[in-house]
C-alpha cells in the first residue's frame, strides 16, 4: 500500500544570486505622485531631477526647466513647436545588451500620447508610449535592443506641440544576455514549477535509504499548442504528430464567419463540428476563433454590401449563431479580431461597435473569457496602431460601455513576427498589458518565412523561451496549421510529417518543459526535485519492499500556488 500525504516547505531557493533581478511591474493608473525610478534610474544621470538639469538638455527647439510641486522635482519641456521638441539625455549603448526603460509622464492639458524615442547612429527606435494626462502621472514602460554599439540620444515626443511634457523618475537599465537568461530561469522556477520533496519510509515510519525514484509526467499544465485545419480530419500521420505534442488548439479558418456563412442564410458548421469532435476525442481544449473580423478584406461580399440596419441584424445573428452553438465547448472567444488596425464594423455601425459586440457576447456566453485579438502589440515597436497603451485604451472603451463593467475579458496577442524579435520590447509590453490584471494568451505565433528557415527556427526558440518564462502569459498557440501546399508563414513539418528546423525547436522545448526524471533518495529516504506543473506518475523500488507492494504506481499533481510555500510530497511505503 502506498500513501501520498502533502505537506509544505519553504520556497525553492532560486538561482543567479549575483544577477540583477528584473522588475516585471508596470502601472496603468494615473497617480498624484510618481513612483521612484526602477533600478534607481539605472544608467540615467539625475533620474529624479534632484540636481537641477544635470545630465539633461534640450531636444529640438523646446525650452526646458526644473519645477517643484509638493517637494517633487521634475523636468518640463515647454514652448514646443514640433512633436519632437522636448528634453533629452545622451547615452552610449551596446548592441549585446538588452535595455528596459521607464519614466513617469504628465502633460499640461488634456490627454495625449507621449512617446520615448531613441536617436541612434543607425536611425530612430521607438521605446514605448503612454497616454499621458494632466494633473496626474502616468508610467511609460518600454524596452529595446540596438543593432550597433555607439552614442544615442533619448528624447520624448507628442504630436500635440501645444502641450508641455513633464517627465520624472526616469530609468534605463541594461542587462547582459546572461542576466536576461537568468531572469527567464528564475521566472520559470517561480511561475511554472514547484518544489516536490518525497520521503520514502516503511510502514513503521522508518526511512528507506537509497530508494530508487521514478517520476513520469503524464500531463503538462501549461497550455501549449498550434492551430489545426480540416486537413487533419483525413490524415492519420497529421493526427498522430499533432496529438502527441500539444495540449490546446484553435481552428485556422473553420469557425470564421466567411467560412460558416459564405452566402446569406446558408450556414455550414460541418468542418468546425468535425474539428471540435477530433479535439474532444484527444482531450485537447479549443479556443473559439473568431466571431467577427474588423479587416474589410476578410469580410465576405454579401456582408460588405449590407445597409447599416441590415448589417446590425446580420452581426447580431452571427454572434448568437456561433457562440450559442459552441457555448461551453471552447475555452475562449476571440470576439473581435484586429479592431486596432481595422474598423470595418465601426465605420458601418459607429464607434461603439466593438463594445456592443462584447456586450452581446457576454449575454450569450458570459462564463467564457472574451478576448480582443490583435497583432504587432509585442512584435514590432514601429507599429503605432497597436501599442500596449492603445490596446489598453480600447479595452477601457469596451469596459465603459453600458452594462460591460462585468465582462470576463482577456488579452489576445497574435505574435506574427515579420522582423527579428526584440525581447526587451516584448517583455516590457507584456508587463504593461499584465498590469490590467487580465489573462494574456499568445494566440497565433509564427515567424515570417521570408526571414529564412534557419533564422525562423532561431527566432522561434528565442520568442518561445521569452514567452514561456513570462509569469503573466497563460498559454501559447502557434499559427502553423499544416496544408499540403504550405502553411501560412511557418510550418513545423514537411508533408511527410518529418520535423523542419522549427519543429525541432518545438520538440526540444517540450522536452525541457517536461519534468520526467529518475533518481535515488538520500540516506534518510528523501528525494527532492523542482517539477513543472502537471500530473505525474510515481514509482519507487527498494530491496526492503516487496514487489507486490509496488505493483501499482501512484499519481499526484503539481499545481501553482497562491502562497510562497511549495508542495512537499511525503510518500509512505509498506514493506
Amino acid at each position: 500500500m502506498l500513501l501520498l500525504l502533502f505537506f509544505f516547505t519553504l520556497p525553492f531557493a532560486g538561482f543567479g544570486a549575483n544577477a540583477l533581478t528584473y522588475d516585471y511591474t508596470a502601472n496603468i493608473e494615473c497617480l498624484a505622485n510618481p513612483h521612484k525610478p526602477q533600478y534607481g534610474g539605472g544608467i540615467i544621470i539625475n533620474p529624479e531631477l534632484n540636481h537641477g538639469l544635470r545630465g539633461w538638455s534640450t531636444f529640438g527647439n523646446a525650452k526646458i526647466e526644473q519645477r517643484v510641486l509638493e517637494d517633487n522635482k521634475y523636468i518640463v519641456a515647454h514652448s514646443r513647436n514640433q512633436p519632437e521638441d522636448s528634453i533629452s539625455q545622451k547615452l552610449y549603448l551596446q548592441k549585446d545588451k538588452l535595455y528596459t526603460f521607464s519614466a513617469w509622464i504628465q502633460v499640461s492639458d488634456g490627454d495625449f500620447p507621449v512617446r520615448a524615442i531613441l536617436k541612434t547612429t543607425t536611425g530612430f527606435k521607438h521605446v514605448g508610449t503612454v497616454f499621458a494626462k494632466s494633473k496626474c502621472w502616468s508610467m511609460l514602460k518600454g524596452g529595446f535592443t540596438v543593432n550597433a554599439s555607439g552614442p544615442a540620444e533619448l528624447y520624448f515626443e507628442s504630436k500635440n506641440a501645444s502641450v508641455e511634457i513633464w517627465v520624472d523618475s526616469i530609468s534605463l537599465q541594461p542587462f547582459t544576455q546572461e542576466q536576461w537568461k537568468s531572469h527567464q530561469d528564475q521566472s520559470i522556477e517561480k511561475a511554472r514549477k514547484r518544489k516536490v520533496r518525497i520521503h520514502a519510509v516503511d510502514e513503521q515510519g522508518n526511512p528507506l535509504p537509497n530508494a530508487s525514484i521514478s517520476i513520469i509526467q503524464k500531463k503538462v499544465s501549461f497550455p501549449f499548442g498550434t492551430a489545426i485545419n480540416k486537413n487533419i480530419l483525413t490524415n492519420k500521420a497529421y493526427q498522430n504528430w499533432f496529438s502527441s505534442r500539444f495540449t490546446v488548439t484553435v481552428f485556422e479558418d473553420e469557425m470564421k464567419w466567411y467560412t460558416t456563412e459564405p452566402s446569406p442564410g446558408q450556414e455550414d458548421y460541418t468542418a468546425a463540428d468535425a474539428l471540435l469532435q477530433f479535439a474532444k476525442k484527444n482531450s485537447i481544449p479549443v479556443r473559439g476563433h473568431n466571431v467577427l473580423w474588423d479587416d474589410p478584406s476578410k469580410v465576405q461580399g454579401w456582408v460588405s454590401s449590407l445597409s447599416r440596419n441590415d448589417l446590425a441584424v446580420a452581426v447580431k445573428k452571427r454572434i448568437n449563431s456561433v457562440m450559442s452553438r459552441y457555448k461551453g465547448q471552447v475555452i475562449a472567444w476571440d470576439v473581435v479580431n484586429e479592431n486596432l488596425h481595422f474598423s470595418f464594423f465601426e465605420h458601418k455601425l459607429g464607434s461603439t461597435a466593438s463594445a456592443t459586440f462584447y456586450n452581446g457576447a457576454h449575454w450569450i456566453d458570459g462564463t467564457t473569457t472574451l478576448f480582443m485579438n490583435e497583432y504587432n502589440t509585442i512584435e514590432d515597436s514601429r507599429d503605432r496602431s497597436s501599442t500596449p497603451d492603445k490596446y489598453i485604451q480600447k479595452l477601457k472603451q469596451i469596459q465603459r460601455f453600458p452594462r460591460n463593467n462585468n465582462l470576463k475579458q482577456g488579452i489576445g496577442l497574435e505574435s506574427h513576427f515579420s522582423i527579428a524579435p526584440d525581447l526587451a520590447y516584448m517583455r516590457s509590453s507584456i508587463d504593461t498589458l499584465a498590469s490590467t490584471g487580465l489573462p494574456i494568451w499568445i494566440t497565433e505565433l509564427d515567424i515570417a518565412s521570408a526571414l529564412g528557415q534557419q533564422a525562423q527556427a532561431r527566432y522561434l526558440e528565442q520568442v518561445l523561451r521569452e514567452l514561456h518564462a513570462h509569469p503573466k502569459i497563460n498559454g501559447i498557440i502557434m499559427w502553423s496549421a499544416w496544408k499540403p501546399g504550405g502553411c501560412y508563414q511557418m510550418c513545423l513539418t514537411d508533408n511527410s510529417f518529418n520535423n523542419l528546423p522549427t519543429g525541432n525547436v518545438v520538440d526540444k522545448l517540450l522536452r525541457e518543459w517536461r519534468s520526467s526524471l529518475k533518481g535515488t533518495a538520500d540516506g534518510d529516504g528523501f528525494f527532492e526535485a523542482s517539477l513543472s506543473h502537471g500530473d505525474y506518475e510515481l514509482k519507487i523500488s527498494h530491496p526492503n519492499v516487496t514487489s507486490s507492494s509496488l505493483a501499482q504506481s501512484q499519481r499526484f499533481e503539481v499545481s501553482s500556488a497562491d502562497t510562497l510555500e511549495q508542495t512537499t510530497l511525503h510518500l509512505q511505503v509498506s514493506a
